[in-house]
């Protein structure tokens, strides 16, 4: 086996290098720039250009990284590696790793139906597949995504004709930039929580299409309240924060997520709509 499971995360030997490592190495070769796959700290890092600029705005600018090109393979120690999108988020790779005649592809995160934010899913033949599983249970069938986005898109209409605040909680990276592609910016203003700013420049640097979006603050506060939405973090839920967007009829809070196929995961949120995407 190319791989091997260690304290420290992925290690191949062969290679020199951790894969997606938990704890700081000399030398990591990432996925993608979610916290559970890509940790500060390394002395280096492999990934896609993409990857690593969502790496410098959420770790450091100063973080050490040599950008690797789709499909171009890179010498380390005895293996061939080489990077092939994984439709995850936007930089997110699959890594194909080539030693004495066997290959293996590590898929990190991937998502294989159509999505405007994400570079689209590569096949890689290979000899050994080793594939995340999150929502490898068959309870696991996705819906359309645009009838979802139809959903929301009525939901917050529906809200703000009401007076209230529309709140769509969802992961700062990836989801959320996936989530105001999908917006219908018509119905009103938009605004985003903080945490959103530096990856949605990677976004807009990319090329990729995101409606224009406030910063949602004191100073925005006014107008997002009643008739606006806010995308942000879970974490801000029933904090100082989010309540100062409270329009005249409150807010109403959604929640969305793959996890939201389970309806017990909705009640644990407590929140008013679960959306699966």
């Amino acid at each position: 086996m190319l791989l091997e499971p260690t304290a420290d995360g992925l290690w191949c030997e062969a290679g020199g290098f951790h894969v997606d490592p938990w704890r700081p190495v000399p030398l990591a070769v990432v996925t993608h720039a979610h916290a559970d796959h890509a940790t500060p700290g390394c002395g280096r890092y492999l990934a896609s250009e993409r990857t690593l600029d969502v790496m410098r705005v959420r770790f450091s600018k100063d973080l050490e990284g040599s950008p690797m090109d789709w499909g171009t393979p890179t010498d380390l120690g005895r293996c061939r590696v080489s990077l092939h999108p994984a439709g995850h988020v936007l930089g997110s790779a699959q890594i194909r790793i080539e030693c004495d005649d066997d290959v293996l592809c590590v898929t990190g995160d991937y998502k294989r139906e159509d999505d405007p934010t994400a570079e689209p899913f590569e096949v890689v033949p290979c000899d050994t597949l080793l594939t995340e599983s999150t929502f490898g249970l068959p309870i696991y069938r996705w819906p359309d995504p645009s009838t979802v986005f139809d959903k929301m898109n009525a939901w917050w209409r529906e809200n703000a004709a009401a007076g209230r605040t529309t709140v769509f909680l969802s992961y700062a990276f990836g989801k959320a930039q996936r989530i105001l592609a999908g917006l219908d910016a018509s119905i009103g203003p938009i605004g985003v929580h903080g945490s959103l700013v530096g990856p949605n420049s990677v976004y807009t640097r990319a090329g990729i299409r995101l409606p224009d979006v406030l910063r949602a603050d004191a100073d925005s506060a006014a107008t997002l309240a009643g008739g606006g939405a806010i995308v942000c973090p879970p974490s801000a839920t029933g904090t100082p924060w989010i309540r100062r967007f409270n329009g005249p009829e409150g807010a109403r809070m959604g929640f969305v997520s793959g996890w939201m196929q389970v309806r017990g995961r909705r009640r644990w949120r407590a929140v008013d709509r679960g959306f699966i995407l």
